[in-house]
């Protein structure tokens, strides 16, 4: 699993790139605060390797918690930039600076 950011100079946004290692998987997305906890705007691609990947425009200058999705099952990202507790899911949820 990964998160690669990329900072763009002419508009306050980040381009976030989420990824996560699941080759046995058939479907796979990211869900959180930067699109409502949304699966449909969340779903990630499925590459060659099993790894499925997708890239998402965040307003700058904030955190967002999300988890990814994968076959029904939600899954932190051990690369998050922190970890917060969240109540109505009874677990933490990663989250992502930007």
């Amino acid at each position: 699993m990964s998160i690669k950011k990329q900072f763009m100079k002419a508009k306050p946004v980040c381009k976030v790139t989420f990824s996560i290692e699941a080759k046995d998987a058939k479907f796979a997305a990211v869900v959180g605060d930067f699109n409502n906890w949304d699966v449909n705007s969340g779903i990630l691609s499925k590459l060659k390797n099993g790894t499925f990947k997708g890239l998402f425009e965040v307003p700058k200058d904030a955190s967002y918690e999300f988890k990814y999705l994968v076959d029904g099952d939600y899954v932190n990202d051990p690369q998050a930039d922190s970890y917060v507790y969240n109540d109505y899911a009874g677990s933490e949820n990663s989250v992502v600076t930007v």
